[in-house]
């Protein structure tokens, strides 16, 4: 009897706090769209021309300020060409010509680098490029403005770069008069770089005013820098008033005298007295204000009576699917993984609901795999384990030293048996299947030794590890296995003499080893096998390279792992990639 006066008390208690909520969060919404409406309705046809005036403001500025930049940087370029020329002993200088072709590789927008004499003669020119004749040097305006005001940088109206033979680019040209030192004393010269001007006209072409509206430049005297319509102004077939930008620096005008009425604002690039001119058409003005407003109206009253006629449903609706899924939530933090029942609700609740269940899914999921990694990590380590003594290595190096006793190389019995101890003392490393990478390099040298005395120098072998890896932490026993196949089926079958080298280092925040032999090669479709597990050599350690990769990728993730390239005939390259690990961090 109290359990049932208990629920019915919690109905009424859950029912009276739906209803105020559902009231309260009502009338809420209703003053607020209320408010928000009439504010913005009221506010926004006074305040629409002056934003838009203010915004084509802030759009020009942001040019000028990209232009500015962009201009500066280009200087700055400049001033380096001109003082690694003043630095240097002599324009035939190989050096200096290297430095200048690196400064234009480095920046993409560089054209051309020159230096002239003033008759003309071509100095310095990078990229290496021929002349062409008839270019008319002295009547160029760069050239002439070099020559008036030597010390004045100048920069030419955008023009076709026709000096030298080969593509014909639209650049902007800077000279300046200087002087270089020569073998018969200084000589006066003129220093030309020319940048490409899409660049230029790339910083223009993202700029837009409207549908209709746009951005031009004008320099001093009312020359056009750049125009969007550019072809049509050199064929007279459109003109821009250009007498308001001509008197003004800054600000906003309005121009009627097309017979429509434009809003023009200016601003002037300080270093070149370049202008930026920005063109807004009025009635588009207007008419954006006039939809907008039109719109929020509609849209106001709208939201208004979705908002009254939603909320008591989604009220209604939201607490029944809630307590539901935290019931779900509530037997997982029990430990019962296994709930998969879908919550019906609301759109968010659902969606919420999906969610919860993909995570689920994806824990068990992890807890799966976590599993199968486990067991797969214990089986690899035990197959190292099982491959670290290979009985059929040990016998033909025992073999070879007892030759050898025969024969009387004492000094190659010695080498080789200390070589096998090494080997050994390594491989078992008491246990560890983390070692460092010298403890790695010294195993796989040992190795070497004693297969280059058992071949018979059938091979050479180079090793070389960078001082900073020394210390790195890796598995062991990954490179045995690589420099073991490389020999067997790469450089045995050959009739010429083989070459290994083994390399250790840093490339992206990575340990790198690569393994290189000039062997027989491997076709495409071997290669592919291998790291698979699909092919299958006769001799080899045991260990294998797939067997190498899995080792690699279950300790340190998918990521890391083997990478084989080979051609035949020309030899393999393998490439371990593994963790940049150092002594003070963590194996697991």
């Amino acid at each position: 009897m109290k359990r049932l006066l208990s629920g019915v008390v919690d109905a009424i208690k859950a029912k009276s706090i739906q209803f105020i909520i559902t009231t309260s969060f009502t009338l809420v919404t209703v003053l607020v769209v209320l408010f928000v409406g009439v504010m913005l309705y009221s506010k926004f046809t006074e305040t629409a021309e002056q934003n838009a005036y203010l915004n084509t403001q802030q759009i020009l500025e942001q040019v000028k300020y990209n232009l500015d930049s962009y201009l500066n940087g280009t200087t700055q370029i400049f001033e380096l060409v001109d003082d690694k020329i003043r630095r240097s002993q002599g324009v035939a200088l190989e050096k200096l010509t290297e430095q200048l072709e690196a400064i234009v590789e480095t920046r993409k927008d560089i054209v051309s680098i020159a230096v002239f004499s003033r008759t003309g003669e071509l100095l310095i020119g990078t990229p290496a490029k021929p002349l062409r004749k008839n270019s008319e040097l002295a009547e160029q305006s760069w050239f002439q403005s070099a020559v008036a005001d030597p010390n004045n940088l100048s920069f030419s109206l955008p023009h076709i770069q026709n000096l030298f033979k080969g593509e014909y680019t639209w650049v902007v040209s800077m000279s300046r008069g200087i002087t270089i030192k020569g073998d018969r004393g200084d000589i006066p010269a003129v220093l030309l770089v020319d940048v490409n001007f899409k660049e230029i006209d790339d910083l223009c072409q993202r700029v837009g005013l409207g549908k209709k509206g746009y951005v031009y430049i004008i320099d001093l005297v009312g020359n056009i820098v750049y125009h969007p319509q550019q072809q049509l102004i050199f064929v007279g077939l459109k003109n821009e008033n250009r007498s308001l930008p001509l008197r003004y620096s800054y600000g906003s005008y309005v121009d009627d005298s097309g017979g429509e009425q434009r809003l023009i604002t200016i601003k002037t690039v300080d270093q070149l007295g370049w202008k930026i001119i920005g063109v807004s058409y009025m009635d588009e003005i207007a008419t954006m204000k006039s939809e907008i407003s039109r719109f929020l109206i509609w849209l106001l009253c709208f939201v208004f009576v979705i908002v009254l006629l939603l909320l008591s449903y989604i009220s209604a609706k939201i607490s029944r699917p809630i307590k539901l899924l935290e019931r779900s939530m509530e037997r997982v933090e029990q430990g019962d993984f296994t709930v998969n029942e879908p919550i019906r609700g609301c759109h968010e609740v659902e969606q919420l609901s999906a969610r919860f269940h993909l995570m689920m899914a994806k824990v068990r999921e992890l807890m799966n795999q976590i599993i199968r990694e486990q067991e797969a990590k214990r089986k690899s380590e035990l197959e190292v384990l099982q491959a670290q003594i290979h009985p059929h290595f040990l016998y033909n190096t025992l073999n070879s030293v007892v030759r050898m006793v025969g024969i009387g190389k004492n000094e190659d019995v010695i080498t080789t048996i200390t070589s096998l101890s090494k080997l050994f003392r390594i491989s078992l490393s008491r246990g560890k299947s983390i070692i460092t990478v010298q403890e790695e390099i010294e195993h796989v040298r040992n190795y070497l030794i004693i297969q280059k005395m058992r071949y018979k120098q059938k091979f050479e072998y180079e090793i070389e590890a960078r001082e900073e890896v020394l210390a790195c932490k890796t598995l062991k026993l990954l490179l045995q296995p690589i420099v073991e196949n490389a020999i067997y089926h790469g450089i045995e079958p050959m009739a010429d003499p083989g070459h290994i080298r083994i390399s250790a280092s840093l490339c992206e925040g990575k340990l790198l080893f690569v393994v290189q032999d000039n062997g027989l090669g491997m076709p495409p479709h071997v290669r592919e096998q291998v790291l698979a597990g699909g092919y299958k050599s006769e001799g080899g350690s045991g260990v294998g390279i797939q067997n190498v990769n899995e080792r690699i990728r279950l300790t340190f993730g998918e990521e890391y792992g083997l990478e084989i390239e080979s051609e035949l005939e020309v030899g393999t390259t393998v490439k371990v990639w593994l963790p940049y690990l150092r002594d003070d961090e963590q194996e697991g």
